[in-house]
């Protein structure tokens, strides 16, 4: 909807300046004259913006502000103080304070009977609210507030008021009494009317915003209906025969426009208490009628626009001088009947293609939801189209005809089409691209029967989505701006100058471009995949630039290497990998033993409910790979699933370390210096008497003793 109100705003805009340029087409010459044989019609050259310049000068001719509207209120300010006066000197049978009393007494009488009406009636909604039927009934009590004490009060003084003139002379003081009096009933009367018609709103969540509307709205409510009905009286007959044409004119103008301006601004104050009456339904309605809900939620938005722009048109009528009046009431009154009318088909529509989009979207069918979105939005604008033109023909302007039969419209009508037709070209394709991309993205539903996109899908499509996207806005963006009129040739070879130096002095950009694209082309990475880079770098892909590539190292850290500067890749992340084991044990083990316990080992990996989704196969065990000085070497591997290996690998080595723990037959080797006896070098025999020397023990080394 948002979208529709600014094309509507945009097309009363244009309608606002069409009959000027309508009227400024041709200067000089009647619509009669204009025809092929006898006067060519100008050519227009340079696009829209040329159509719309080459106007200027003829509308400018057009805008002659003459001064006839100020000089018919200067003329009418002149005859009412004329009036004033001839009313003031005028000889009469009777003094002043005759007439002066005449509108005291009338004055009195009006308010004598209000008051003892006022109260009598307030009394007896108090007592009748506090009747044991009424108690339970919170409207109907706030009803009777408004309908005895003020409503038929305000009828009543009126009609005793009238009746009680009738025994009075005719003067100015009597017809200044009764307009009062009418002015007063009349705003009461509006005033409490349109209250009891909002109390009836007040239930459930809607009494937070009636509460607002009975607080704020009652003093500008009697101030509009006051003003209202005095500018209605004085421009009765009556009335202006004794007061006077001009004066009784003017102050009625004032007095509705006073009037206007009050009910204008009130709208705005209370649109959102009301757009809450309005929106709010019960849980039921909400539910039931989905429909009906979001209907009214789009006419809570909207529902003091027409009521603004029947204020703006009464406005207008007010200060204008002329014999249209009836005539520009029918107008503004058909204008807000279409504009209604449009909202409730716009909202029908959308509830009607939302339906099939929905529909569709449980299907599956991504590319029959894309094009009814389309059309939807394509219906919308033909909407907002046809509003225009209709909104023209009420005013008696048809832009239709103006695109047709004058040349200035025909230009502009033609680029505005081309341009049109430029951007759903350029969005049908689009909306294609993006679809299939998007679809060759998606995850399926079922997990295990479908396939699922490749890491190098995920890569590529990405980056070939942005580049279809700016390749589409470059090329509806130079075909726009020929259509404007703009000479687009200094851009092309601009453009060209500027990406062939670009060219010469960033070949390291170039070359790292063309070598990711070939890199991302061959899969040799994808993102997601732990990669050792012959720079020294290593880490998970975590982004692929058009330029560069991200990665993120097993600290946490984050780095970006060029792509020119990759020459080997080594990839730890493709299909599978292998954990490997090599196992030391002593030469006083049982191998047999230890091969049992590794086979052991390995089968609890296997039955582990989180462990074997990281297999793709058995425990190879190999057997005894070497021997050396420290033991006996046992090999095994099992084929794990990439980057699974890493779990395997601690798993496994926590439960062999916990079963050769409890196992007396396995032990594992270790590998520390060991005692060497080595005898030392013969010397002299000792003196009698001495013991002969013992052999010392040394620490040597394994090489050593091998040795």
């Amino acid at each position: 909807m948002i979208g529709l109100k600014t094309a509507i705003l945009m097309g009363s805009l244009l309608f606002l300046g069409s009959e000027t340029l309508e009227a400024a087409a041709i200067p000089g010459l009647p619509a009669a004259a204009t025809t092929p044989s006898a006067h060519p019609e100008p050519l227009v050259q340079g696009g829209l913006l040329g159509a719309i310049s080459s106007s200027i000068d003829e509308v400018q001719s057009k805008l002659d502000l003459n001064e006839h509207l100020v000089d018919t209120w200067r003329l009418r300010a002149d005859r009412a103080v004329d009036e004033v006066d001839e009313l003031v000197n005028r000889p009469s049978s009777r003094s002043t304070w005759g007439v002066a009393g005449d509108f005291l007494l009338l004055t009195c009488v009006w308010t004598g009977v209000f008051t003892l009406l006022w109260l009598f009636g307030r009394l007896l909604a108090r007592r009748l609210g506090g009747h044991r039927w009424m108690l339970s009934r919170e409207r109907g009590q706030a009803l009777l507030g408004y309908m005895l004490p003020y409503t038929i009060p305000a009828v009543v003084s009126l009609t005793l008021t009238i009746y009680a003139s009738q025994f009075l002379q005719v003067s100015a003081g009597r017809a200044l009494a009764l307009c009062f009096a009418y002015a007063a009933s009349a705003g009461i009367f509006a005033a409490s009317l349109v209250l009891s018609l909002v109390v009836m709103f007040n239930i459930g969540h809607k009494r937070s915003a009636v509460r607002i509307i009975r607080q704020h709205s009652p003093r500008p409510l009697f101030s509009i209906g006051f003003l209202v009905a005095l500018s209605d009286a004085l421009t009765s007959p009556q009335i202006a025969h004794q007061l006077g044409n001009n004066l009784t004119s003017s102050i009625a103008v004032f007095t509705g426009l006073a009037a206007s301006i009050s009910f204008g601004l009130l709208v705005i104050r209370m649109r959102r208490p009301v757009a809450h009456v309005i929106r709010i339904l019960p849980l039921a309605q909400r539910v039931n009628q989905p429909a009906l809900r979001e209907t009214l939620r789009i006419f809570s938005g909207l529902w003091y626009w027409p009521i603004l722009l029947m204020v703006l048109v009464s406005i207008i009528n007010l200060i204008g001088i002329g014999d249209d009046n009836q005539t520009v009431l029918r107008s503004a009154l058909f204008t807000t009947v279409l504009l209604i009318a449009t909202v409730f088909l716009s909202t029908t529509l959308h509830h009607l293609f939302k339906s099939r989009s929905e529909s569709d979207a449980r299907r599956g069918s991504a590319y029959k939801e894309r094009f009814l979105s389309l059309s939807h939005a394509l219906l919308r604008i033909a909407m907002a189209v046809v509003f225009i033109d209709v909104l023209g023909r009420i005013w008696g302007v048809s832009l239709f005809e103006f695109a047709v039969s004058n040349a200035v419209g025909r230009a502009i009508s033609d680029s505005l089409s081309h341009i049109g037709l430029i951007f759903l070209v350029t969005w049908m394709v689009w909306v294609v691209l993006d679809t299939a991309i998007q679809e060759a993205l998606k995850p399926p539903a079922n997990k295990r029967s479908a396939r699922q996109p490749s890491t190098r899908v995920k890569t590529i499509l990405p980056l070939l989505r942005n580049a279809v996207k700016i390749i589409l806005v470059v090329i509806c963006a130079i075909t726009t701006m020929a259509n404007l009129g703009i000479n687009v040739a200094p851009f092309l070879a601009g453009a060209g100058v500027v990406g062939l130096a670009i060219g010469f002095g960033s070949q390291q950009l170039v070359q790292d471009v063309i070598t990711g694209l070939f890199i991302i082309i061959e899969d040799t990475l994808s993102i997601g995949d732990w990669v050792v880079l012959d720079s020294g770098h290593a880490g998970t892909v975590e982004g692929l630039t058009i330029r560069t590539l991200r990665l993120r190292d097993g600290k946490g850290f984050v780095h970006s290497v060029p792509f020119g500067q990759i020459k080997a890749v080594t990839n730890q992340s493709r299909q599978f990998a292998y954990a490997f084991f090599s196992v030391q044990f002593t030469y006083d083990t049982d191998v047999d033993k230890a091969i049992e316990l590794i086979r052991e080992a390995g089968h609890s990996i296997s039955n582990d409910p989180f462990l074997r989704y990281n297999l793709q196969g058995p425990l190879d065990v190999f057997g005894v790979d070497k021997m050396d000085l420290n033991g006996v070497v046992l090999t095994s591997q099992f084929r794990t699933v990439s980057g699974g290996q890493y779990a395997v690998s601690r798993a496994f080595n926590q439960r062999l370390k916990k079963l050769v723990d409890n196992s007396p037959w396995v032990h594992f080797a270790q590998t520390y210096p060991q005692q060497a006896l080595v005898p030392r070098h013969p010397v002299e025999p000792p003196p009698e008497g001495e013991p002969e020397p013992e052999h010392s023990t040394l620490l040597m080394p394994d090489g050593a003793r091998s040795q």
